[in-house]
């Protein structure tokens, strides 16, 4: 578990939480707002309160809006061989269609 807070337009590079079972992650927004997007569907934006569950083997990234910080709590699941792979960046231009 970690309490990870971005500045506003920090993003993390897409990334997945694989595992042969169970797995992924959960997020808890705490403060400011942000977008989770998982690859191939909208991105969606995060209050506080706002509850994300991350299946395993998806690609996704989160992070700050352009506006504001953006806090939340995030929450490795158990897995059987968990391992998490870091993508590509997601880009000035992806970020800025939001």
């Amino acid at each position: 578990m970690a309490n990870v807070t971005f500045e506003p337009g920090c993003r993390n590079n897409w990334h997945i939480h694989h595992a042969e079972e169970n797995g992924g992650q959960i997020l808890l927004v705490t403060k400011g707002e942000g977008w989770y997007q998982e690859e191939g569907k909208p991105a969606q934006k995060l209050k506080p309160g706002d509850v994300v569950s991350i299946p395993p083997n998806v690609k996704h990234w989160h992070g700050a809006s352009k506006d504001s910080e953006f806090t939340h709590i995030a929450i490795e699941v158990p897995g059987v061989n968990p391992e998490n792979e870091w993508c590509e960046e997601v880009s000035d231009e992806e970020y800025a269609a939001l």
